[in-house]
Order: structure tokens, then C-alpha cells, then sequence
């Protein structure tokens, strides 16, 4: 599949199968549980290590959220959930460790991908979120600046990074398992 991997900005984003395939090698429940926070929510690394000391943001529907930019146009945001980020953030704030550190976190990809048989160019910690919204701005595009907003980004941004990648039938059709209800 190595010919049709999606990039932007030189940052991988994966498709449904990937992702699936990502998650049935990764060994450990707990490093499962902080792969599916980190896509489901499309949190930004720091802002997801952040959540985990500042449990009360999560409200079981969203998360709410400052702006770690200084040059945000928000001072603060709310990150929607479907039942899927729901799971997800409730099962990341249990366990007993936070993330580790980005260097860490980005090697444990590597490795995921070279289980999963996977081409590990351009993984890092900012491909599950790129590849989520990637994946709501496909499925839902009449929601576009609830997406955005909801990942701290304008419409314009989004609209040149997110919008019209080349997914398959295919990979919409397995997208929906993943962001069904999200709204």
C-alpha cells in the first residue's frame, strides 16, 4: 500500500485499514487506550497530556480545553466526542501513566508500523490527529466549521489541509465505524 499513502505536509495520515491494523499489533491494553484517545479526540499531543492532569475537562461529552497558542484567535475550545473519543478519553484518564514523551511516543509508532507491515515515513505524533480530521472533514462535510472548530482551527486551514484527500470507497466505507455519531 505503500504507493498510496496520503501526506500532508510531510505528515502521514492513515487510512481505516491501517489504523486497524495499527491497533490489533499494539501489545499493551493501556498503550491501545492512549493510540484510540490521541485519534478519537484529535487532540494535539501536548493538549491530550495535558488532559490527563486536568481530568475534570472531560465532561464524558466533551472536552474543554485552552489554547496552547499564544497566537490563537481562541482562547479556548471544546472538543466534540462520539462514542468511540468517549471510550477512548475515559479508558486514557484510568490509566496509571500519562503519555510518554514525544520521542518515545513517535519511536512506539514506528515500531507499531513495522508490526503492522505498514510504510512508517511521516508518522509522528501529529498523524492521528491530521488523520482524524482528515476523516470527519470527509464524512461530514456539511459539519466543516463544527470540525475546525472543534480541532482549533479556522476554516481556511482546514479547507487546504483536510479537505478532498484522495480515500477510496473503501476507506470511507470503514470510516464510518469510526466517526459514526460524531454530532
Amino acid at each position: 500500500m505503500e504507493n498510496n499513502n496520503i501526506f500532508k505536509t510531510g505528515v502521514r495520515i492513515f487510512r481505516p485499514s491501517e489504523v486497524k491494523a495499527i491497533i490489533s499489533v499494539i501489545p499493551k491494553a493501556d498503550y491501545k487506550d492512549k493510540f484510540e484517545a490521541l485519534l478519537f479526540t484529535g487532540m494535539r499531543y501536548n493538549e491530550l497530556r495535558w488532559l490527563y492532569k486536568h481530568k475534570d475537562r472531560f465532561t464524558g461529552e466533551t472536552i474543554r480545553i485552552p489554547s496552547f497558542k499564544q497566537k490563537a484567535k481562541h482562547k479556548e475550545r471544546y472538543v466534540r466526542l462520539n462514542t468511540n473519543g468517549k471510550r477512548a478519553v475515559d479508558h486514557f484518564l484510568r490509566s496509571k501513566k500519562n503519555l510518554p514523551l514525544r520521542d518515545g511516543w513517535n519511536a512506539n509508532l514506528r515500531r507499531w508500523c513495522s508490526l503492522a507491515k505498514i510504510e512508517s515515513k511521516g508518522v509522528s505524533t501529529k498523524t492521528t490527529r491530521k488523520t482524524w480530521e482528515s476523516w470527519l472533514a470527509t464524512m461530514y462535510p456539511d459539519k466543516t466549521p463544527f470540525i475546525f472548530l472543534s480541532q482549533g482551527h479556522i476554516d481556511a486551514v482546514s479547507v487546504e489541509f483536510y479537505m478532498m484527500l484522495p480515500f477510496t470507497e473503501q476507506d470511507k466505507k470503514e470510516m464510518d465505524s469510526f466517526t459514526s455519531g460524531w454530532m
